[in-house]
């Protein structure tokens, strides 16, 4: 395997000094190189208005991420839209649920979390208000599978883009040469694709999260070196600590 010596993490550097990366470069003399390869756009009230989605018909928002919430609340001001005290917010974890402290005056008999990150958890609190009516906080990336969970269970809702994923224009004058990529997302897969269309993987190691983060990688022709989570390397900086150690070892 190719010594491993510059690797391409396509998020944010951490704020805290003290973490998994951080630690790899001091153990294992790797240089981290921190670039973002796509960023986030709201939706524009005059596109938004395109999908011909209203809130007051609403009486209830699911979310699935403090981004979410951020941009449904820009775009009800866009739209002059007063929410109402009375709006009851469905969100996927009691982190986001938090967050709406935010916009809102935070009460639990309006709040639902899921326990599990699973919106599945949701289900009892939705049928025991069978008129509520729901809208869906959506980017334009995203997968049906819990929309296809709450039609199953004649739960309707209504999805709403509301933002979107576009890739980041590489600097022309920064070199790409990364012994290992580490990507995070299908759009990341993609952005990557559209800034260096020819380029081939050869011998770079190609680290990615998650399950559709492989199939965009698979897709593109490329190899997945290193995958997570598992039920070893839950987490990818274990995954690409654990790939660095068989490196020492050779």
């Amino acid at each position: 395997m190719k010594k491993i010596k510059n690797i391409l993490i396509s998020q944010p550097r951490p704020l805290s000094d003290r973490n998994p990366y951080a630690d790899m470069e001091a153990n294992f003399g790797v240089a981290c190189d921190f670039q973002q390869l796509i960023k986030i756009e709201g939706i524009g009230i005059r596109e938004f208005r395109e999908q011909h989605v209203y809130f007051e018909e609403y009486t209830a928002v699911i979310v699935s991420s403090r981004l979410g919430i951020d941009h449904f609340f820009r775009l009800c001001e866009e739209a002059r839209y007063t929410v109402p005290q009375t709006m009851h917010y469905y969100c996927i974890s009691e982190a986001v649920g938090n967050y709406l402290q935010k916009y809102i005056q935070y009460r639990k008999r309006k709040v639902f979390t899921a326990e599990n990150n699973r919106f599945e958890d949701l289900l009892p609190a939705m049928f025991r208000r069978p008129n509520e009516k729901y809208l869906m906080v959506l980017s334009d990336v995203h997968n049906d599978d819990d929309l296809n969970m709450f039609a199953e269970n004649n739960i309707k809702v209504q999805p709403a883009i509301m933002y979107r994923t576009v890739p980041i224009e590489w600097d022309e004058n920064k070199p790409f040469d990364y012994d290992m990529i580490v990507l995070f997302t299908p759009s990341g897969v993609s952005a990557l694709k559209k800034n260096f269309p020819n380029w081939e993987q050869g011998d770079t190691v190609i680290a990615c999260f998650g399950s559709n983060t492989l199939a965009a990688v698979e897709e593109n022709g490329w190899r997945a070196d290193i995958k997570a989570p598992t039920p070893e390397c839950p987490s990818i900086t274990t995954a690409i600590k654990q790939y660095l150690e068989a490196l020492e070892e050779q």
